[in-house]
């Protein structure tokens, strides 16, 4: 099963593989309390679009447009999801960010997107 959750809840034996999608190290975070599995910070959305969202100079359905079509140009697509196909087979996939909004950012996005291509 794909999952998502933020980093900051730490890590649950339920998680399997740990896969960090932000492009930007989530601050107070060591890397030994991360636990992850892979980084794939290509996968996130570019840093303009990241801080235009943040800044709130575009709202969550600009954001989401704008991230979708980012997807579908980005280079990296292929190879991550190969790397989910790979590890669902073997169990439990868990997509962290470091968001603290649960609802509106990348993931929710991206889980969203992955529906048809998993």
């Amino acid at each position: 099963m794909l999952k998502m959750k933020r980093i900051y809840e730490g890590v649950a034996e339920g998680d399997g593989c740990r896969i960090l999608v932000d492009r930007l190290w989530p601050r107070g975070i060591s890397k030994e309390k991360a636990q992850l599995d892979y980084w794939e910070k290509e996968i996130a959305p570019t840093n303009d679009l990241r801080k235009a969202f943040h800044s709130e100079q575009i709202d969550y359905e600009t954001f989401k447009a704008r991230y979708l079509e980012e997807l579908k140009q980005n280079e990296a697509v292929p190879g991550f999801i190969e790397l989910l196909r790979k590890e669902l087979a073997k169990g439990d996939v868990t997509l962290l960010f470091g968001a603290k909004n649960e609802t509106e950012n990348q993931v929710t996005v991206l889980m969203e997107w992955l529906q048809d291509k998993l």
